[in-house]
């Protein structure tokens, strides 16, 4: 049996991982470039760098690109649902990358992943809901020391670090991948747009035409959603808590209300928000017979699983993916990849054309942590916009297009106050 340097679930999957990666490669022009670069100039030279993201087939790219530039790498699971077993095998046999990582390991062993990728004594950190980011501030800090940045790929893990950076806690500089417009523009909202709609197609079999589906959150991933289930017929329904974001959805042809007053109308119910409780009791106990409840944010608090669980009869596996909970009123309410991340709980992601701008940001976001060492102050910071431009003309070339540039009259007119009417 092959050794392995990590844990994961079977290293004879290792060859249709590899198929994986390489059917992923196709469409991850950008990533392949900058590992070519890397591969020259060995920027990560020395560095140590611990990644909790997606083990998926697009991740698997990144990682080789890092690897590439001279990172030694650990790599662990951000979801307990979202591991490609036969790419984790792929990845934990090449030299220089570790994986931690099993499709469906419980909360013990999640945790236990992620302190064994910090085990080594990372310089960089990569995260995706800011896990790896708290342990590291709760019980794993004397692995701070030797930090010099990490980053951050979603909203939530955003969101996190910035309450953790506003209380003067943050120990090291985290760049927000997640707030570049190359990321955010592209990967929230047609990203999670298509995988949402795919994971819970693939879960239900389901015909979006004519149902009533009721998007929670309009942020970036929820205007993808919501545009996504318009296109394929669906009656759309926005919940929002933000006055502008609600506007926009009901000027977007949405129709726009509370969680109180859809709940009893919506047949496809899907959870964006960041926040907690979207979907409380109170709307579980108003829902129609059938209805299906789904979760596109980072976290399954999103859903409150716990008072689904206390309110009901019984449950049972109606499909891979689908549990139906059958109510005290005789009415069956349908739960979706146990209320995780459906797009990789049940099917497999964003599309890699979409992640290779998301991990272009990551790997540059790296290098510039690495070339930076010690001059960052400890707060969240944006992706520097040279990066930002640089992934965006590159996706660009990659797709054979071609923009304008400004002349030197036409720039000297938009720096300057003087030339008027």
């Amino acid at each position: 049996m092959a050794t392995t340097k990590g844990d994961i679930k079977d290293a004879g999957l290792a060859g249709g991982g590899w198929r994986r990666i390489e059917w992923a490669a196709r469409e991850m022009d950008v990533v392949r470039i900058i590992r070519e670069r890397f591969a020259r100039e060995k920027p990560l030279l020395g560095i140590k760098l611990a990644a909790c993201l997606h083990v998926t087939s697009e991740t698997a790219n990144l990682a080789l690109a890092l690897r590439d530039g001279g990172a030694e790498v650990s790599l662990c699971a951000s979801n307990p649902l979202s591991t490609q077993d036969d790419v984790a095998a792929a990845l934990d046999a090449e030299d220089g990358i570790s994986v931690f990582a099993v499709r469906g390991e419980d909360n013990d062993t999640y945790y236990a992943h992620i302190n064994a990728a910090l085990d080594g004594g990372p310089h960089v950190t990569m995260d995706d809901g800011a896990d790896l980011v708290a342990t590291l501030h709760s019980t794993r800090r004397e692995k701070l020391e030797g930090l010099i940045g990490g980053t951050e790929e979603t909203t939530t893990g955003v969101i996190r670090l910035s309450s953790l950076a506003d209380e003067g806690k943050l120990m090291y500089p985290i760049i927000a991948v997640n707030d570049a417009e190359t990321k955010h523009f592209f990967d929230n909202r047609y990203g999670t747009g298509q995988s949402t709609l795919d994971g819970i197609t693939r879960a239900t079999n389901v015909l979006w035409a004519g149902k009533n589906v009721v998007v929670a959150g309009y942020g970036w991933c929820g205007k993808g959603v919501a545009m996504r289930a318009k296109g394929m017929g669906s009656n759309t329904i926005v919940t929002e808590i933000n006055p502008v974001r609600a506007l926009e959805a009901a000027m977007d042809g949405h129709r726009v209300m509370t969680m109180d007053e859809a709940a009893p109308i919506g047949d496809i119910f899907i959870t964006l928000t960041g926040g907690m409780k979207a979907v409380d009791k109170r709307h579980v106990e108003t829902m129609k017979d059938g209805a299906i409840v789904a979760n596109s944010g980072h976290f399954n608090v999103e859903i409150d699983i716990e008072a689904l669980e206390e309110m009901a009869d019984g449950k049972q596996e109606a499909r891979d993916c689908v549990d139906e909970y059958l109510m005290q009123d005789g009415r069956k309410l349908y739960l979706l990849g146990e209320g995780r991340l459906i797009n990789l709980a049940a099917a497999e992601g964003h599309p890699s054309a979409v992640m290779d701008m998301s991990f272009a940001n990551q790997a540059l976001s790296a290098e510039y942590l690495a070339q930076r060492a010690g001059s960052l102050v400890n707060k969240v910071h944006t992706v520097p916009q040279d990066i930002d431009q640089e992934v965006g003309r590159l996706k660009l070339a990659a797709m054979g297009i071609s923009i304008d540039t400004l002349s030197d009259e036409q720039q000297q007119y938009l720096e300057s106050w003087r030339i008027g009417t």
